[in-house]
């Protein structure tokens, strides 16, 4: 049973790749499509300690396959979501977090063209 199938409006989701999460609120479901509407809040990278936090909030939306998504548990974004709150958002996205969200995204892109394409 695919649980992304459950996923609400609100719901904290995440993406992962490597040692990074990309961590975003379910907007809305495209069922018919197997898409998710997503809005990225941060992305998380694990290779350190602590971890390297990248606030997304004015990044944009993103409308990718359901089936890549898993729920984040509370525990791993409770104290994530906290440190980037405390912050004052930016009226944009700085150079460098969105090149850092466009690599992933495309990182991201091209393992699952590669998955799907082998399935052929």
């Amino acid at each position: 049973m695919n649980m992304s199938l459950d996923f609400q409006p609100g719901q904290i989701v995440s993406l992962e790749h490597g040692d990074r999460n990309l961590y975003g609120e379910v907007i809305q479901l495209v069922t018919s499509r197997q898409l998710c509407w997503v809005r990225p809040l941060l992305l998380v990278g694990f290779a350190q300690e602590p971890p390297i936090i990248t606030d997304l909030r004015d990044a944009s939306d993103l409308l990718w396959p359901i089936n890549l998504f898993r729920p984040a548990l509370d525990t791993e974004v409770v104290s994530l979501l906290s440190q980037i709150l405390a912050k004052e958002p930016k009226n944009e996205l700085d150079s460098a977090a969105k090149q850092q969200f466009n690599q992933f995204i495309q990182q991201m892109w091209q393992v699952y063209q590669e998955r799907v394409g082998t399935k052929n």
